[in-house]
């Protein structure tokens, strides 16, 4: 297995030999998970340095699970080792999804630029263009090009959704948590909290590749939790794991002022994955449901927190969101007004 030791990888692992296979888990660091077995073995391998992998598979494998595989180079050095794996399942994304104008989640910052998908998305929906200019392109290119292997390489690609769970490096919840953590009574949710952006448990995902490990084939499938809750009720969610009560101020439309209101499930359109594909093809059934799962998550995002400030334990939310996603003197100003708005009968 590519990629190990990030967050679905260790679940991957647990999953596969718990499943009775002997699992090689090669990461850049070689680490290991302290719940993994002792008959895995650690290897540290970085993919970019020519003949690495090549080298790592020796004689072969009877399955190459791919975590972090990104555009056609690293579908042409799969596909050039095709002689060496009996088949692969490699972890795609639905972001590579265009609506039929062709907006996707490449153009959703443009004015009407959010995708409008069918609810919920099948495989066969339109993708973007494959490239090398975004993900969303990058992940499609990587389609584009195993899908071309045929049978020379038998791949099953999983278009993942908002990927939750512990050990991950952009947490969505932690926009909840932390609040909750801060003493924060309120909250605002732009698109009268209605938003859906469709999650999957680390458990589901690794349940997904486990059952593609066994069933090999070229396809495509969704992979996502077995429901899709709205920003709101994913709120309520972690307000119960912790035991609060918040008041929730719902706005019509956008984030009314700057971030005030916009939190990383938020969206104009839901978007929602059709999983009945996967439970054909490979019989699966989920493992666990989103708010049978949010205490895991919540604990252990409050143990990363815990004498930390939220940019240093989480450096890549950061960067994926923004310095202003705590912005509680903005919030607070919004509210004050909102509040007088409503004193004084104005909408």
């Amino acid at each position: 297995m590519l990629g190990a030791t990030g967050q679905v990888g260790r679940a991957v692992v647990r999953a596969l030999t718990e499943d009775g296979w002997e699992v090689t888990a090669a990461s850049r660091g070689g680490g290991r998970d302290a719940a993994w077995s002792g008959g895995v073995r650690a290897l540290a391998l970085d993919r970019e340095e020519e003949g690495a992998l090549a080298a790592a598979l020796g004689d072969g494998c009877d399955v190459l699970v791919d975590m972090v595989a990104f555009g056609r180079d690293h579908a042409a050095q799969l596909s050039g080792l095709a002689d060496r794996i009996g088949s692969a399942v490699v972890i795609s994304s639905g972001a590579v999804y265009a609506d039929d104008r062709g907006r996707s989640f490449d153009t959703q910052d443009e004015p009407d630029g959010f995708p409008s998908y069918p609810v919920p998305i099948p495989e066969s929906q339109r993708t973007v263009d494959p490239g090398e200019a975004t993900y969303g392109t990058r992940k499609a290119a990587l389609e584009e090009e195993l899908l071309a292997a045929g049978e020379r390489l038998p791949v099953t690609l999983l278009r993942a959704g908002a990927i939750h769970g512990e050990h991950c490096r952009t947490p969505r919840e932690l926009y909840f948590v932390k609040r909750l953590l801060d003493g924060r009574a309120r909250r605002v949710l732009a698109y009268d909290g209605q938003s859906r952006f469709h999650p999957v448990h680390v458990t589901n995902l690794a349940e997904l590749i486990r059952l593609a490990a066994r069933r090999p084939g070229s396809r495509v499938l969704n992979a996502g939790d077995p429901q899709a809750p709205t920003v709101a009720e994913i709120a309520a969610a972690v307000d119960g794991v912790l035991g609060v009560r918040t008041e929730t101020v719902l706005v019509a439309g956008p984030p009314p002022e700057g971030g005030v209101g916009q939190t990383p499930w938020s969206g104009a359109r839901p978007v929602v994955y059709d999983m009945s594909l996967a439970e054909r093809e490979l019989g699966y059934r989920p493992v666990t449901g989103y708010a049978e799962s949010l205490p895991g998550t919540v604990e252990w995002l409050a143990a990363q927190l815990r004498g930390r400030d939220w940019r240093q334990a989480f450096p890549k939310m950061v960067r994926s969101y923004g310095e202003g996603l705590f912005d509680y003197t903005a919030e607070d100003a919004w509210l004050e007004r909102y509040d007088r708005g409503r004193e004084s009968g104005r909408p």
